[in-house]
C-alpha cells in the first residue's frame, strides 16, 4: 500500500485523459453519501461523467484507476475520486481487490470515512492489504477505537498481521496511553518474529515513550538488529518527549558520528530537546546544521527552530528564522502569536493577528487559545472580548481547546460568572474543562464550588488526574475542612495517584495549611523518590510554622543524600530566618547561596535582603542588595526600600526610589507602601506628602487604596485631621472601616472631638463595633467633658456591646 502514495506522473496524465471530466467535475458540488455503493450505475447523473471512455486510449488497467485515486489522494480533492469510483462501477471493475484497497485508501485520506467504511464492508473479497487500510485510515482519523476493533474483526476472520498492521494499532494505544494493550501488540509482534522490523520497533519505542517508559523504549531499541535513521530518529523522539533531553542531544550526536544523512525528523526532536534541557549552544549548533543540510525549506524544521528562540526569549532570532520560512503555514503563524504571547506583548500578538488575515489564512483553535490565556495573563478583558467574538464568528466554540482558554480568560479577568456560564452551557465530558473551573473558581475564592465541581466531575464518571487532585487540594485549604482533605488524600490513594511527586508536594502543603504539620510529615516520609518539589514543600512549611530547627534539619539532609538546594528552598530558609531573628544562621545560608551561585538570582536575593534587615544587619542587606542591582526588578527594590524603612534611614529608601526611575523600573503599588509606611512610622509628614504626589505627578500611575491609607494615617498621626479629612473624602475609593479608624485615633491624641464624632458614626454605620464608641469615650473624657463619656459608655452598654479582651501573643 505504501506504493500507492506515490504518484505515477504518467500513467496519471493517462487516467487524466481517460477521464476528462474529472477536472470538470472539481467545480462540481461534492455528491451525497451514497448508503449503498453498489446503487451507482449509468443512469446516476449526481456526477456529471461521461458514460463512456474514447478507445483510442487503449484497454483500461486497475493501474490506470489506482493512479487517478492518488492523484485525488494527493490532492485531497475527493471529486476526482469519487468520479473515477462511478466508472470503476460502470465499467465493471467493483470485483477487483486491488482497486477496491484503492477506493479504500483514497476515501480516507479525504477524510470521507464513512464512504470508506460503506466500500470495506460491500466487498466481495477482502485481504490483508484491505484490513490494514480499513485500520490505518481509522486510526489516522482518530477513530482509535473503531480502527482496533476492526484490527479484532480481522483476526477473527483467519487474517493475521503484518509490520504495517501492528504499526498502525501501536500508534492506536500510543494515542490512548494504554501501555497494557501496547505490550499484548507487542507480544504479537514478538510471536511473529516482526518485533525487530524498524517500522514496529519505531512504533513501539513511541508507544513505550508517550507511556513514560523509557526503559522499556531503550530495550526495543537494543534489540533492534539494522538501526536506520528512523530508529534513531523514534528514539531521539522517544528521549525528548519524556523529558530526557540530554540524552535526545547524545542521539542526535550519534546519528552525526556515525554518519547517518540526518533529515528533519532528527532536527526536530534535537531541537525539542534543547527546549528542555535549556542548552542554547547545542540549539545554535543544530541551527547551523540545518543551513548545512539544506532544510531551511523545510517549514516543520523551522518552526521547530522558531520555537526554541521564542521559548528562550530571542525574539530577534525567532523572527529572523520567521522571516525565512519560504512557505509559511498556520503553525509559522501560531508560534510567533504564542511566542509574543508568553512574553506579554499585546501588541506584536494583534499585529501578527492581522498579518496572517491578510495573508489569507484562517486561525485555529491554538491562535485563539494563546491570545486568550494572553488576555488572561494581562487582565485585559476588552481585547479577549473582541476576539471571542471572532472565535464565534467562525465556528471555534465547538473545540474544546478554545472553550478552556476562555474559561481560564475569563476566571483571571475575575468574571467568575461568565466562565460558569460558559462551563454550563457547553458539553461538559471533558476533565480538562472540569479542571479549568476548578482552578478558577479557586483563583476567585470560591473554594466551596471548587470542591462540588469536583463532587459533580466524580458524579459524572469522570476520571481526575493529577492536574484535578492539585486544584481541589488548594480548595481544600481555601475553605479549611480538614475531613474533605482526608477524603480526597484517601481518593487519591485509591486512584494510584499516591505515587505523583507533585500531588504530594500539594498534600504536604495542604496539611500544613489546614493545621497539620504531622500529616505533612508522614506525607512527605511516605514519598518513596523524593525530588526537590516535595523537599522544598517540606522546608516551606516547617519554616512557614516558624519550626525553625527542624526546617534546618531537613536542609541538612537534603545535602547528606547529595541534593543541591534549588533556589526556592534557600528562599524559604532565608524566610525562616527573618521571622526568628537568627542572625548567624542568616550568614551561613547566605554563603551557601553564594557557594551554590544563587546570589543573583531575584527571588533569593530579595530574601536575604529582608533576613538581614529583620535582623538588625542593614549592611549586609545593602551587599545583598548590590548584588542584584543591574537586574532592574522591582521587587528587590521594594524589599530594600522596606529594610530602609524599617531602620529609619527613610531619605535612603527615597534614594532607592529615585535610582528605580532613573533605571526605567516602574515602580509598584508596594514600593509606594513601602516609603509612606516608612514615613508614617518616623512622621515625616512632608517626606510622605512629596511620595504621594509624585504617585501620579512622576509616574502617572493612580494612588492605591493602601496608598491612600497610609497618607490618611501619616497625617492623623502628626495632628493635620482638617487635610486628612480632606483626603478621606475626596479619594475615588469608598472609606472603609480601618481608614476612619485611623482618623478616629489621630483625633483622639490630638483632642479633636467634632472630627472624632464624625468619624465614629461613620464606623458604627460600616461595622458596628465596640473599637469606634470606646475611642469617641475616650476623646470626650481627655477633653473633660465627662458627662459626653459618660453617655457613651452608657450607650455601649444598652446596645449590648462587649468590648473585646486583650491577649498576649508570647508562648503561642
Amino acid at each position: 500500500m505504501r506504493s500507492h502514495n506515490l504518484v505515477r506522473w504518467p500513467q496519471a496524465m493517462r487516467a487524466i485523459k481517460l477521464f476528462p471530466s474529472s477536472l470538470l467535475i472539481c467545480f462540481a458540488p461534492i455528491p451525497k453519501k451514497p448508503t449503498n455503493f453498489s446503487s451507482l450505475s449509468s443512469t446516476d447523473h449526481e456526477t456529471d461523467i461521461p458514460l463512456h471512455v474514447s478507445s483510442s486510449y487503449g484497454t483500461i488497467q486497475p493501474l490506470d484507476f489506482a493512479s487517478a485515486l492518488t492523484l485525488s489522494s494527493n490532492t485531497n480533492n475527493p471529486i476526482i475520486g469519487c468520479a473515477t469510483h462511478a466508472q470503476i462501477i460502470k465499467l465493471g471493475f467493483s470485483n477487483d481487490i486491488f482497486t477496491n484497497n484503492n477506493l479504500v485508501w483514497m476515501y480516507s485520506r479525504c477524510q470521507l470515512l464513512n464512504y470508506a467504511l460503506n466500500l470495506f464492508y460491500e466487498m466481495p473479497q477482502r485481504n490483508l492489504v484491505s484490513w490494514t487500510s480499513m485500520i490505518s485510515s481509522c486510526i489516522r482519523s482518530d477513530e482509535l477505537e473503531m480502527g482496533l476493533a476492526i484490527y479484532l474483526e480481522m483476526m477473527r476472520s483467519r487474517f493475521y498481521p503484518n509490520e504495517f498492521t501492528l504499526a498502525s494499532a501501536l500508534s492506536a494505544c500510543c494515542a490512548l496511553e494504554d501501555i497494557k494493550l501496547g505490550k499484548s501488540f507487542h507480544a504479537v509482534a514478538f510471536k511473529m518474529c516482526c518485533e525487530r522490523n524498524s517500522f514496529v520497533s519505531s512504533s513501539l519505542l513511541c508507544m513505550y515513550a508517550k507511556c513514560s517508559d523509557i526503559e522499556a523504549a531503550e530495550l526495543v531499541f537494543g534489540c533492534i538488529d539494522h538501526q536506520d535513521l528512523a530508529c534513531w530518529n523514534a528514539m531521539a523522539e522517544s528521549y525528548a518527549f519524556s523529558g530526557y533531553g540530554h540524552y535526545a542531544m547524545k542521539i542526535v550526536c550519534l546519528i552525526h558520528s556515525k554518519g547517518l544523512p540526518a533529515d528533519k525528523f532528527t532536527f526536530v526532536s534535537g531541537l525539542k530537546a534543547c527546549t528542555i534541557s535549556g542548552n542554547i549552544k547545542f540549539g545554535g549548533q543544530i541551527h547551523s546544521f540545518i543551513i548545512y543540510h539544506e532544510l531551511e525549506s523545510s517549514t516543520s524544521v523551522m518552526n521547530s527552530l522558531m520555537d526554541m528562540y521564542f521559548r528562550y526569549e530571542m525574539k530577534d532570532h525567532a523572527m529572523q528564522v520567521f522571516n525565512r520560512i519560504h512557505e509559511k503555514d498556520i503553525v509559522s503563524w501560531n508560534t510567533v502569536v504564542c511566542g509574543f504571547a508568553q512574553a506579554e506583548d499585546e501588541k506584536e500578538v494583534v499585529a501578527f493577528f492581522s498579518s496572517m488575515l491578510y495573508c489569507g489564512l484562517k486561525p485555529n483553535q491554538v491562535t485563539f487559545s494563546s491570545i486568550f490565556r494572553l488576555c488572561g495573563m494581562r487582565e485585559n478583558i476588552h481585547l479577549g472580548l473582541q476576539f471571542c467574538c471572532f472565535a464565534y464568528h467562525l465556528g471555534f466554540f465547538n473545540h474544546a481547546l478554545v472553550i478552556n482558554a476562555l474559561i481560564s480568560m475569563f476566571s483571571k479577568c475575575g468574571l467568575i460568572d461568565k466562565a460558569f456560564f460558559l462551563f454550563s452551557s457547553h458539553g461538559n465530558e471533558s476533565t480538562i474543562t472540569y479542571n479549568e473551573m476548578i482552578a478558577g473558581c479557586n483563583m476567585n475564592g470560591y473554594f466551596t464550588e471548587a470542591l462540588f465541581m469536583f463532587r459533580s466531575l466524580t458524579k459524572y464518571g469522570l476520571r481526575s488526574d493529577e492536574f484535578t487532585y492539585t486544584s481541589v487540594l488548594s480548595a481544600c485549604h481555601g475553605t479549611q475542612q480538614h475531613k474533605i482533605g482526608e477524603q480526597i488524600h484517601a481518593k487519591i490513594i485509591k486512584s494510584g495517584f499516591n505515587s505523583f511527586r507533585h500531588i504530594c508536594a500539594s498534600l504536604i502543603s495542604t496539611y500544613e495549611r489546614l493545621g497539620s504539620l504531622g500529616n505533612s510529615y508522614k506525607v512527605f516520609q511516605g514519598v518513596e523518590d523524593l525530588d526537590l518539589a516535595c523537599w522544598g514543600v517540606m522546608i516551606s512549611a516547617f519554616a512557614r510554622q516558624r519550626f525553625n530547627y527542624e526546617a534546618f534539619s531537613l536542609l541538612n539532609s537534603l545535602r547528606k543524600v547529595g541534593e543541591n538546594p534549588d533556589e526556592f528552598i534557600f528562599g524559604s530558609i532565608l524566610n525562616s530566618c527573618a521571622g526568628n531573628g537568627v542572625l548567624n544562621q542568616c550568614r551561613c545560608i547566605h554563603s551557601l547561596v553564594i557557594k551554590a551561585g544563587y546570589e543573583m538570582h531575584l527571588h533569593v536575593a530579595s530574601a536575604a535582603i529582608d533576613a538581614y534587615a529583620k535582623c538588625g544587619d542593614i549592611s549586609s542587606s545593602w551587599m545583598a542588595f548590590d548584588c542584584v542591582l543591574g537586574y532592574n526588578d522591582a521587587i528587590t527594590f521594594n524589599t530594600m526600600i522596606t529594610a530602609l524603612g524599617h531602620h529609619g534611614m527613610i531619605s535612603e529608601a527615597i534614594q532607592i526610589l529615585e535610582k528605580m526611575r532613573r533605571a526605567n523600573v516602574l515602580p509598584t503599588q508596594a514600593t509606594f507602601v513601602a516609603v509612606l509606611s516608612a514615613c508614617r512610622h518616623l512622621g515625616l509628614v512632608e517626606e510622605g506628602q512629596y511620595v504621594f504626589d509624585s504617585i501620579s505627578s512622576t509616574y502617572g500611575m493612580l494612588p492605591s487604596k493602601d496608598n491612600f491609607g497610609c497618607l490618611v494615617d501619616l497625617l492623623a498621626r502628626n495632628g493635620f485631621l482638617e487635610k486628612a479629612k480632606q483626603v478621606l473624602e475626596s479619594m475615588p475609593y469608598e472609606p472603609w472601616p480601618a481608614i476612619w479608624k485611623s482618623l478616629l485615633s489621630g483625633c483622639q491624641s490630638h483632642g479633636e472631638k467634632e472630627i472624632a464624632r464624625q468619624a465614629s458614626e461613620q464606623l458604627q454605620l460600616l461595622q458596628g463595633n465596640d473599637g469606634a464608641l470606646v475611642l469617641l469615650s475616650n476623646t470626650y473624657a481627655e477633653d473633660g467633658r465627662w458627662e459626653d463619656s459618660a453617655n457613651m459608655r452608657m450607650r455601649i452598654v444598652q446596645q449590648g456591646i462587649h468590648k473585646v479582651p486583650g491577649y498576649s501573643v508570647v508562648g503561642l
